[in-house]
């Protein structure tokens, strides 16, 4: 069974600038953590009469590594 433990924050500030001015400021983390998880292993044990090398082998990820972005907005 797979198991993918992802924590996904989102952060928002809101600043009144003047009576109908206001900034926003918003801050988005995915898979906080940076936790790994890893794809299945390479299940090619035999390739063209010989054994392949990545047989067994971890090549790739289940789940993308830490993103973070940040976005401002003025509303008026």
């Amino acid at each position: 069974m797979l198991s993918l433990e992802i924590i996904d924050v989102s952060l928002l500030k809101k600043t009144r600038i003047s009576d109908r001015t206001n900034l926003e400021f918003q801050a988005e983390f995915f898979n906080m953590l940076n936790r790994v998880n890893f794809g299945p292993p390479g299940t090619t044990v035999f390739a063209n009469g010989a054994i392949s090398a990545s047989a067994g082998l971890i090549t790739t990820l289940a789940t993308n590594p830490r993103q973070i972005q940040f976005g401002l907005k003025l509303i008026f």
